[in-house]
C-alpha cells in the first residue's frame, strides 16, 4: 500500500454541492476524463477548472456530492488533479463513486470548520490526519481502511479488480 500524502491548495465549497454542480449535465454527452476534467465545478465557480493545479483539495460543507448517481462527478474531479476531498459529510452513493474511481474522500466538520479557501492542505490516509500547513492546525478524519486503500491505489475498483485476476 502506499504511504503517500497528499497536499495542495484548498478550494472551499459550501453544502450541498451536488453533482450538477461538479460536472453539469450539458456535459454528460462525455465520458472522456480530460473533457470532464475541463468543465468540472464551474458552475459553482467559473473560474475553479483554470485555477485548479494537480494535487489540489476540494473543501466541501455537509451532503457534498448529492443529486444523481452517475460517476462522471468523481472522474471530473480526480481529472482535474484534485487529490482529495474533504467534506463535513458525503452523498453515500458520491462516496462510494469516488472508492470506485479511487478518488481519496475524508469526513471531517472540523477540518472544513479550520481551512479557508487557498490555505496548504496536507491529508494523511492512512492516519486519517489533515494538517493545515497555512495555520499550523491538525484535524482528525477517519482513516482510509487498508482494503479501500489497496483500490484506491489501483487507481479504482475495476484496475484493483484486474490486478486480483491477474494474480490468480
Amino acid at each position: 500500500m502506499s504511504e503517500e500524502t497528499y497536499k495542495g491548495r484548498a478550494f472551499k465549497f459550501g453544502d450541498d454541492i451536488n453533482t450538477d454542480e461538479i460536472i453539469p449535465a450539458r456535459y454528460l454527452n462525455t465520458s472522456d476524463p480530460a473533457e470532464l476534467a475541463k468543465h468540472c465545478m464551474e458552475d459553482a465557480d467559473p473560474e475553479f477548472p483554470s485555477k485548479v493545479q494537480k494535487g489540489d483539495i476540494i473543501v466541501g460543507g455537509k451532503n457534498f456530492g448529492c443529486g444523481s448517481s452517475r460517476e462522471h462527478a468523481p472522474i471530473a474531479i480526480k481529472a482535474a488533479g484534485v487529490s482529495a476531498v474533504i467534506a463535513k459529510s458525503f452523498a453515500r452513493i458520491f462516496y462510494r463513486n469516488c472508492i470506485n474511481i479511487g478518488l481519496p474522500i475524508f469526513e471531517s466538520p472540523e477540518a472544513v470548520e479550520g481551512i479557508e479557501e487557498g490555505d496548504i492542505v496536507e491529508v494523511n490516509p492512512a492516519t486519517g490526519v489533515i494538517k493545515n500547513i497555512t495555520k499550523g492546525t491538525e484535524f482528525k478524519a477517519t482513516p482510509i481502511p487498508p482494503e479501500i486503500r489497496k483500490i484506491m491505489d489501483a487507481g479504482g475498483l475495476m484496475e484493483y479488480a484486474k490486478q486480483k485476476l491477474q494474480e490468480k
